[in-house]
Parts: C-alpha cells; structure tokens; sequence
C-alpha cells in the first residue's frame, strides 16, 4: 500500500555527483525539485585518516564492494559471471565519496573512435562542444591541476594550482623528460587550498577511504548544501523501485520505499535516472509494462547491455631513496598519457591513462594491493620487506579503454534481491582481447618508466578483481532509436520525458577516469532541458 505521495517539476534518482550537478542547476533555474537516494549522508566522524590506526581501521563504512559493505542503503550484486567486482557507493555523493578523485577530461579522440579506429561509435558531441562544461564544474568541485597540458587544446585549466609531485613525481618526471615521454602535473578534484567547501589537502594518501579533512572534492561538500539551500528536497533511505507509465506513454514519476519497507509515489513532469552503470539499467528493467515488455526505455535491446568497467593495472617500483611516499594525494602526483591514441603497429587499438600514486602506509605495504598476490612480506624477512617498501615506493595505475560488447551487461537476478525484496542485479562481463592486450603493452612500458626512474625492482600486480569504480554504457546515447537508449540531450527515445544522465549513457568508455566527463555531461543534459523547457512532453 501506497503511504504518500509527492508533486514535483522534476524527480532525480540518484544523489551521486550527476544528480548533484542537474538538482543544483534546475533549482537554480526556478524548477521544483525532489531527488530520492537510497543511502544516506557520509558521516565523516568515521573517517580516521588523522588516526595512527586508520589503515586498520577503515571498517565496512567505507568499503568499496557493497557486498562487503553490507550498509542499510546498498544492495547487492551478483558478479559471480564477471572477470572484475563491481565497486559503488550508495550515499549523498555516491562514489565521489570514496573515490581517488583523478580527474581526467576525455580526449578529443575519445569522442570519434569509430571514425578514427573503426571500432564501436562515435559520441553524438565532440570535446569542443563539452569543454564549457568540463571548465564550469571544474570550478563549482574545486579542482586542482595546471593548465596547458599539451595532451590536451587550449584552455582554461583548473581553478587551483596541482598537488605537489612530491620526490617520486620528480623522479618519473625527470626520467620521462629523457625518455621523450608526457607527463604533467595530476589533475585532481582535490583542494590544494581553502576553496568554497573545501579545506587544503593534508597529504594523508587516504582519498579512496572518504577524506577525513575535508579536502576532496564530493558532490556531499560542493553541491548538496548549495541544492538544499535552493530548496532541492533531498530525500535520503528511499529506495526507488519502479518509474511508472501513464497511459500517456510518459513517466509519472517514482515508486519508492524508505527505510521501514512503507511504500511513496513521487509524481514529476520530468524523471530523470542518475543512479549510475548499474543501478539505471536495473530501474529500466525492473520497470516493465504491457507496453514495455523487456524493459522501461529498451525498444532498442540494449538497455544493460555495452557494459564497460576499466580493466586496471598497477606496476610499482622500489627505489632505495625515501620517496615520502606513504604521503601524498592520492589522487595522483602525475599521469602520463604517451602512449593513450592508438597506434596499429602495437596490436591493438586504443590506449590507456597512466596516474602515479602514493602508495601508502606500513600495513599497505603487507597486503596483496599493489605488490601482486604473490609477493608477500609476511615470514621470516617481514621487517625488511616492509621497510623496503615503506617510503621506497611509487605505483603506476593504469586505466585501460575497455571496449562495448552486448555480451558484457546488467541483468535482473533470478534469486538474489535485495532487502526490500527487490531483484538485485548480475553482472556478465569479459575483459575483451583488446583490453588484455593493452593492459600488457602498457604494463611493460610503465615498467620501463620505473627503471628509468631508478627503481632496482619493479612488482607487476595481476589482474585484480576489485577495480570495477567505473561503470558505463549501458544505456546507450545516440541519434538513431533503434541503436541506442538516449538522444543526445539524455532523453531516452521511448519515453518523453524520462532521462538518463550518469555514465550509463556512454557510448565508449575512454581510457580516462570518468568522473570529470559525467558532471559535465550531466550539465550539458540540464542545460538543454531547461532551453528546451516549452516544448517538453509532460503528463497531464
């Protein structure tokens, strides 16, 4: 039984940092509001970053898997038929909040590889049309970096200088100035002074376990108060089951429970899906009418399908110098983009994103992460390997362009739901050959940057499950209905006014932590839908 109801000009599912980002500009253009997020707000009392035990003391809160999080707003995923683990956070924020904060734009060639590579499809936009907006959320999220980085067209870089390189960014910098290769100072959403909401960075290395000090950019610090304030009513514990259809064919709004298992309806002129790669194509899905048999939005089929997660790669290096490196942002000190376009003659097309990192304090140096599985400290020599990499470490991460294939995708579990009875999602998904064979191409060349940088012993980590941050492309955009989910203003092509604005809506997936592109994509959205605010369908 339905407990209440709620009217609204629109309904955003989803309170991540493309829901913050369309709530914040729609109220301050005049609309009415509501946003449903099934998680709750961070509480920071349990981010320990200051602490002497913090690296054993993370605790469930800030878990990156929700199968081992386990918190009232989760629910699970079945990756049983995935080659990597899904990794989210359901929170006011979303994964902002545990995120590295590498904040790296799209290439202009990221936009256009089946006309330059001949592989999967161009966006309908190109960076030019997108760079506005990646510079307006660039200074609404406080990020820092330097610009003029030749990777990249002119333009306005980022509002605060970078984050220090610190001795083992200067260490790879050098080396890479003599080996010909890019590099340039990290682009981060990570304050490197007072800035808005924001504190200056302390240097902790503890970005992907929720900032402690109030440095990292999150959509919970820069945006949320701001939309609360324009009158945005932020409802947190409701969990959205269903968008329901008139008889219109247009969305009415939301079926919601909250936290006592009581059942809401929020009704909008407007809907849109901000629930990330996973949770948008599951609403889809479990939306399903008479007139929608496969699926809310999927007369194209592909809705869940095109699943892209960023295989990830870690070389690290010991260096008998103290790099410092249990400190840092991490964040990254630097990234390399050398060898990200596509160069045939290497076997593949396509390329990757390198970021150099801290890596961490003494009980990181014990754990699997980023050594590889197989060189452990623990024995015999325990204090000399710790002491060998404490301090004596840098890490290459690296984020591989994974490729869209139908086969990899998001399907309702049969058996597995979450606490409210609903079905949970499963995931199927490969790392596609040409992903493995960029990983290994790139893997060896960063260890070839590591030597050059001075390091007597490098550790190439095996491919690790836990690295699914980046969900995309399983709500496809596109000019033609029949191959795609959206248009290219994130309005699905079946329903009128029900659109997708996360990262489900990619058409590839870059080789580029996504982050950067979803905000300012999602502003792009918003912008349109209020230009075009007179000719939108609504229900009666």
């Amino acid at each position: 039984m339905t407990v209440s109801s709620d009217q609204a000009d629109v309904c955003i599912v989803g309170a991540g940092p493309a829901g913050a980002v369309a709530a914040l500009r729609l109220a301050e253009a005049g609309f009415e509001v509501v946003v449903l997020e099934q998680g709750d707000w961070p509480d920071y009392e349990f981010a320990r970053a200051a602490s002497p035990d913090f690296e054993i003391n993370t605790g469930s809160t800030w878990a990156w898997d929700p199968n081992v999080r386990g918190l009232a707003g989760d629910y699970p995923i079945n990756g049983a038929d995935s080659a990597i683990d899904v990794l989210n956070y359901n929170a006011v924020g979303g994964g902002s909040v545990v995120y590295a904060a590498q904040w790296q734009r799209n290439l202009p060639s990221d936009f256009c590889v089946r006309t330059l590579d001949g592989v999967a499809d161009d966006w309908p936009l190109g960076y030019r049309e997108l760079q506005p907006y990646y510079e307006r959320v660039e200074r609404a999220f406080g990020v820092s970096g330097l610009a003029g980085d030749p990777a990249f067209p002119e333009g306005d870089g980022p509002p605060m200088p970078p984050v220090p390189l610190g001795l083992a960014g200067a260490r790879v910098a050098r080396a890479h100035n003599e080996l010909g290769w890019h590099w340039w100072p990290g682009p981060n959403a990570i304050a490197t002074r007072a800035y808005g909401a924001l504190g200056p960075c302390q240097q902790r290395a503890a970005c992907l376990w929720a900032c402690a000090d109030g440095a990292k950019a999150s959509a919970d610090r820069t945006h949320w108060p701001l939309a609360v304030d324009r009158g945005v009513r932020l409802i947190t514990g409701a969990r959205v089951h269903r968008i329901e259809v008139g008889d219109s064919g247009l969305a009415e709004g939301a079926l919601w429970f909250d936290r006592d298992g009581h059942e809401h309806r929020t009704r909008a002129a407007v809907t849109i899906l901000a629930a990330n790669g996973i949770g948008t194509p599951r609403l889809l899905l479990l939306s399903a009418t008479k007139g929608h048999p496969d699926g809310l939005a999927n007369s194209s089929g592909l809705v869940g399908k095109r699943l892209m997660l960023h295989p990830f790669g870690v070389v690290t290096g010991l260096f008998s110098e103290d790099l410092q490196s249990s400190r840092g942002a991490w964040g990254q000190h630097l990234h390399s983009l050398q060898f990200y376009e596509t160069d045939t003659d290497r076997g593949f097309v396509r390329g990757a994103k390198w970021g150099l990192q801290p890596t961490g304090g003494p009980v990181n140096a014990t754990r699997a992460w980023p050594w590889g599985e197989h060189n452990t400290v623990w024995g015999t020599d325990f204090h000399q390997g710790v002491q060998s990499r404490l301090n004596h470490s840098a890490m290459w991460g690296i984020v591989a362009e994974d490729l869209p294939e139908e086969a990899n995708r998001v399907t309702l579990d049969t058996e597995l739901t979450d606490s409210h009875g609903i079905p949970a999602p499963k995931i199927t998904y490969r790392i596609g050959e040409n992903s493995r064979r960029i990983m290994d191409f790139h893997l060896d060349r960063a260890r070839e940057s590591l030597v050059a940088s001075g390091a007597y012993h490098t550790f190439v980590a095996p491919q690790i499950r836990e690295t699914g941050w980046h969900q995309l492309g399983t709500a496809m955009m596109g000019t033609d209905p029949d191959k795609s989910v959206v248009d290219p203003s994130g309005r699905t092509h079946d329903v009128a006014n029900l659109y997708v604005f996360d990262g489900s809506n990619w058409p590839t997936s870059s080789g580029m932590n996504p982050t950067a592109t979803i905000m300012a994509m999602a502003l792009r959205c918003t912008e349109q839908l209020i230009t075009a605010r007179r000719g939108q369908e609504v229900p009666a």
